[in-house]
């Protein structure tokens, strides 16, 4: 890759280097720096991505393509045409920061994503999260207006000070992030996350990749040191996901974002974007050590006089954020490609207790599952907060990011796993013994070894019990992990509340599941918990 020289065009900084955005941003006070030297910020209001005011334009082409029925909202085309230009003129009125990048490490699908925003450490988020481009993919400079000119690729503005007027604009709130397929454009105004930016590249990745013939998948993947033995890794926020991945015995390619073409695995982004909430040296070394000069810290309380980050304190959210490159990851592909995977590891964290803590599935019961994409928050934000758990099932293990209908991308994993003959595991990062605020959670420590035993083909010819109520295929035995942990239904401890919660879950299971009736077969819709 080759990097893009820096300029300055229409009171735009453009594509300036890291140090430079960490100059601007310390002189616009928009931060500051840790001990370890990386920038952390607080994003405001908004700490998290922003659904309910997410948009995708109504178009002729869009019309019968996008999936209408859940997450996408529609806004119109005179709707956009009002907002864009009120997104437009913020930014001419003000200096802002500009960086040329692209999506997907494959460069036969690479995208060409420029990001305008009025933040410098939006644009160092923005320069973490992406990728550098070679310069003969863009267009030659100086440019005349960078905000208005036409762009091979996606623009992305982002005005977190611009606010939508609903009545006018046809938004919910003041807040919006909008995209537009035909024009190639992505709004954002109203919120400082940061994410919005990250979610919007991946969003026009799942509408524009499979007609390329690629699966983007929200799942982060490593392989073997030997680079013959490729794992997928997918997963809602909390279950594991970066955490997992980021193995020291394994290599990374990326934490979050993946395409899977006829070639094999690719990263779409160059960075990571971790949760850090009880981040330690010691359980987590590899993600610890990339927070440093280059990275970004969301919404985590620093002590003023040490600059120390204080990774236990859920004082403006538990969703704090770390962005980091990629090569801080100690043995992370530099190519960020790696062949079809072996394995693909489904991630979820059951705050009920129910499910056991690693399953092996069926090419049923894999459709069943990803179409489900169950895990389970909490009720409390609050540390030591118990309260009853809330079901959360999210198509795909991405719904908020999905243009496309779930069972296109079900098809799709469906065809690549017939081909390859991929195994497929349920792995339960949540709790035992008792639902959250009574069991405990399973200790990080024995969730990797349950890994390790997948991914070293430990529990291929090993016996296999199945779930009464799940059908889910569990290993009788794995060493170095007790048997009650193998077994949910032996942590609790009154059997028949295990049950009764076993119940109760399944029948969750059911009710979300009936959206597909007669769009999978019935071998697919049989493979769920039973009725």
């Amino acid at each position: 890759m080759k990097t893009v020289n820096p300029f300055v065009c229409d009171d735009l900084f453009c594509n300036l280097s890291e140090a430079r955005l960490v100059e601007h941003a310390l002189a616009r006070r928009e931060g500051q720096l840790t001990n370890s030297g990386a920038f952390v910020v607080r994003t405001g209001v908004f700490t998290g991505r922003s659904p309910q005011d997410k948009f995708i334009v109504h178009t002729n082409t869009t019309d019968k393509v996008v999936w209408w029925e859940k997450v996408n909202q529609p806004l119109s085309e005179a709707h956009f045409r009002s907002l864009y230009q009120k997104v437009v003129d913020y930014l001419h009125s003000r200096l802002a920061f500009s960086q040329d990048l692209t999506a997907c490490a494959d460069i036969r699908f690479s995208l060409n994503v420029r990001v305008i925003t009025e933040f410098a450490w939006q644009s160092l988020f923005s320069r973490i999260l992406l990728r550098e481009p070679d310069t003969t993919t863009l267009p030659p400079e100086p440019r005349s207006n960078l905000i208005d000119e036409p762009f091979n690729g996606f623009k992305i503005l982002c005005a977190p000070g611009c606010m939508a007027n609903p009545q006018d604009d046809g938004t919910r709130t003041k807040t919006f992030v909008v995209i537009n397929f035909d024009e190639r454009v992505v709004l954002i105004g109203g919120t400082q996350y940061a994410g919005e930016i990250k979610k919007s590249v991946f969003t026009i990745l799942n509408y524009l990749l499979p007609q390329q013939g690629v699966l983007p998948m929200h799942c982060s993947a490593n392989v073997g040191l030997h680079r013959s033995d490729t794992a997928l890794f997918f997963g809602l926020s909390g279950t594991g996901k970066t955490t997992l991945s980021a193995d020291p015995s394994r290599a990374l390619i990326g934490d979050d974002e993946h395409g899977w073409s006829d070639h094999g695995v690719f990263n779409i982004e160059g960075g990571c974007y971790a949760k850090c909430i009880g981040l330690s040296h010691q359980a987590e070394p590899q993600i610890f050590n990339a927070i440093r000069f280059g990275s970004v810290l969301e919404n985590v309380p620093v002590d003023p006089s040490s600059g120390e980050p204080d990774y236990t304190s859920t004082e403006f959210t538990e969703n704090t954020r770390a962005a980091y490159p990629l090569e801080y990851i100690p043995g992370a592909v530099r190519c960020a490609m790696a062949g079809h995977p072996q394995h693909i590891v489904f991630l979820t964290a059951d705050a009920f207790g129910v499910l056991p803590p690693v399953s092996r599935l069926t090419y049923d019961q894999t459709i069943y599952h990803f179409l489900s994409g169950y895990t389970a928050r909490v009720a409390g934000t609050e540390r030591g907060m118990s309260g009853e758990p809330q079901a959360t099932f999210s198509a795909c293990f991405g719904q908020p990011f999905l243009p496309l209908p779930p069972t296109t991308y079900a098809a799709m994993l469906a065809h690549r796993i017939k081909q390859f003959n991929v195994k497929v595991w349920l792995l339960n990062t949540g709790w035992q013994g008792g639902p959250y605020g009574v069991g405990t959670r399973v200790p990080l420590l024995l969730t990797r070894r349950m890994l390790e035993a997948v991914l070293t083909g430990e529990l291929d010819d090993v016996d296999l019990v199945s779930h009464p109520l799940f059908g889910l295929q569990s290993p009788a035995g794995i060493d170095g992990v007790p048997n009650e942990i193998l077994n949910p239904c032996l942590a609790w401890h009154k059997p028949a509340d295990y049950q009764r919660a076993a119940a109760a879950l399944a029948a969750k299971f059911r009710e979300n599941f009936a959206q597909y009736h007669g769009k999978v077969s019935r071998e697919v819709e049989d493979s769920g918990p039973l009725g």
